[in-house]
């Protein structure tokens, strides 16, 4: 087998014998603990701990938060016995949010850092193509200079015949 997809057979097990593992009726499952305690019923995923009523029930899953008639936020706990859902919820927005700043954050440090990589790049870039300039007018004035002594040690050095065609 090969080793990349080894991994996923073995997340695909277990995640068919969680499936399995689970009871026929989770809710009745978790009726069933009403007269046990919190770390009891919230051993089944699905269950929900009332601490106000002593109750163990079904984790109301077509509704995102339980309803206040079946058990008040403050005292619902789920997956924890020693958090309250409210609580629960609360830390979880926190984070998120702090998640999704943070993100933000980079993703605006990411792209300032890019553009003054980038101006810092096209600076050093012109500061080259300025020192060659500079080099290449220097050759220039230089090259004109031993032309001048040339004509000069010749006697070429006055008017041009052909500068009136020009």
């Amino acid at each position: 087998m090969d080793s990349r997809t080894l991994p996923a057979v073995l997340l695909l097990l277990f995640g068919l014998t969680t499936a399995f593992a689970q009871t026929s009726a989770p809710g009745q499952a978790c009726e069933l603990k009403n007269g046990t305690s919190c770390e009891e019923c919230l051993k089944n995923v699905t269950c929900l701990w009332c601490i106000k009523t002593k109750s163990c029930v079904t984790y109301p899953v077509k509704t995102i938060l339980p309803p206040h008639a079946l058990c008040p936020l403050n005292d619902a706990r789920w997956g924890i016995c020693w958090m309250n859902f409210q609580t629960l919820i609360i830390t979880l927005a926190v984070l998120g949010g702090i998640l999704i700043i943070a993100f933000i954050v980079c993703l605006f440090c990411c792209c300032k850092c890019e553009n003054f990589g980038s101006k810092r790049f096209e600076a050093k870039m012109e500061k080259q193509a300025n020192k060659t300039k500079t080099k290449q007018e220097e050759r220039r004035a230089e090259m004109k200079q031993r032309h001048d002594d040339i004509r000069t040690k010749y006697g070429l050095r006055g008017q041009n015949p052909y500068s009136k065609f020009a």
